[in-house]
């Protein structure tokens, strides 16, 4: 091979050399720069989320909006200003039973499936008249929903009658469906429902279902809360009579059986 050709042969090499590299400089910075891009993306998308969810954990939840309605829709049969004065019985009766009680409360449930039966014969009877108060500290403690959800869906029942409410309260409470005061399961409509299912007067009601389903009475329910928790009570289940406890004999504690809540009762009434 001659010296020119070797020489020629280099400067090719050389050539050659010469521009894989540029061509492989400019793929680096084609890379960088997309690399560089879907940083600047994914940084700005984490931003938007971050900034969403402070946004969405800032909003008010349905209760807090229900809480500060201005206008409040009560069921029928109430009275009182927004409707949170529930008292169920024979307008003859001359005394009233005031009865607290909290939805997802494992005492009441145990203090109901004992005593609940005899209080709705009594009222039926005429021997008293009851005042409803529902509270819904447990979802505060423990926490959740399901004592807000269950004391609007009784605002529904008792929008479709006193005696549908009764014994919808009574259904709530039952060893069937009152669930561990730890699991929400009142939360969900569709539990409710259920639990409507076996009331008669609820049971395929299109009003009632509707009422469930669309919160229509979840105002009230908030309402119906402050009420209790305005009334000094700080425990259920709580019964008063004038304005005095109702409690089992020789004890600071409401009366949890018929044995022990009947002479209870007619004691206070009578006094």
């Amino acid at each position: 091979m001659s010296a020119r050709n070797s020489q020629s042969s280099k400067a090719a090499a050389r050539e050659r050399l010469r521009v894989e590299r540029e061509r492989q400089a400019k793929k680096d910075r084609a890379r960088r720069q997309i690399v560089v891009g879907v940083s600047a993306v994914a940084v700005l998308a984490a931003a938007g989320g971050i900034g969403y969810a402070v946004v969405q954990s800032n909003k008010p939840s349905q209760w807090e909006t229900a809480a500060k309605a201005s206008t409040v829709t009560a069921p029928k049969n109430t009275s009182g200003t927004n409707g949170t004065t529930v008292v169920i019985g024979k307008s003859s009766a001359k005394k009233t039973l005031e009865l607290y009680e909290d939805s997802r409360c494992p005492v009441c449930a145990t203090f109901e499936q004992g005593v609940g039966s005899t209080i709705e014969k009594d009222v039926e009877a005429g021997k008293y008249k009851i005042k409803y108060v529902g509270a819904t500290f447990i979802d505060n403690g423990v926490p959740g929903e399901g004592s807000k959800n269950a004391l609007s869906a009784l605002g529904a029942a008792l929008n479709v009658s006193p005696e549908a409410f009764l014994k919808y309260k009574s259904a709530l409470y039952s060893t069937r469906f009152h669930p561990e005061e730890n699991q929400d399961k009142f939360a969900k409509d569709s539990y409710l429902l259920e639990v409507a299912d076996s009331v008669p007067a609820l049971k395929s009601n299109a009003e009632f279902k509707k009422n469930v389903e669309n919160g229509t009475f979840d105002a009230w329910a908030m309402k119906m809360s402050k009420a209790f928790d305005e009334s000094g009570v700080t425990g259920t289940p709580t019964l008063k009579m004038d304005g005095k406890p109702v409690t089992a004999d020789g004890s600071d504690s409401p009366p949890m059986t018929a044995a022990q809540f009947t002479p209870a009762i007619d004691a206070a009434l009578k006094g």
